[in-house]
């Protein structure tokens, strides 16, 4: 069995094709619909996504993974280099982190995608939620793919007041 991909080079490939379509759907229907359009598309696989990683966690059917289940996770996104994480907090109901280097931003980027890197890869964190744990709740004030110096990941469970 050969070498997995890495979510970064999965995610270059998607832009690729993104592209494409995004372009194609900008000369049709204008830029806002194809904002949309590619919005809609890479939410619906964020949370397809979700629901595969949750059967990762190894929790039966009828329990929800915790966000330690999740952070043990992180290393799929981490590979390659592609995100530089400084922890904050992390318990069965928070998890709190920044990123401070993302070469799925930089590599965006370099692929002409930087206007609509949010669309591709920002877009998914929150969704991937939907999937893997609807009661995780995912808050983010800042990206570095929109200019800001890091990116401000903070989750916690719908059923907290934390």
């Amino acid at each position: 069995m050969g070498k997995s991909v890495s979510i970064l080079e999965l995610r270059r490939i998607e832009a690729a094709i993104l592209k494409d379509v995004f372009d194609t759907v900008e000369e049709r229907h204008g830029y806002e619909e194809a904002e949309k359009i590619v919005a809609a598309a890479v939410k619906k696989s964020a949370i397809a996504q979700g629901k595969s990683m949750r059967s990762l966690s190894g929790k039966p059917e009828d329990q929800n993974p915790n966000f330690k289940d999740f952070a043990e996770l992180m290393p799929l996104w981490e590979m390659d280099g592609a995100l530089e994480i400084e922890m904050g907090h992390l318990s069965d109901d928070r998890l709190e982190f920044n990123i401070t280097r993302c070469k799925y931003s930089e590599m965006y980027k370099e692929m002409g995608l930087g206007e609509i890197g949010h669309l591709l890869s920002c877009n998914r964190d929150g969704a991937f939620c939907i999937g893997y744990n609807p009661d995780m709740k995912f808050t983010r004030t800042q990206t570095i793919m929109q200019g800001a110096s890091h990116c401000d990941f903070r989750y916690k469970m719908n059923n907290t007041e934390k």
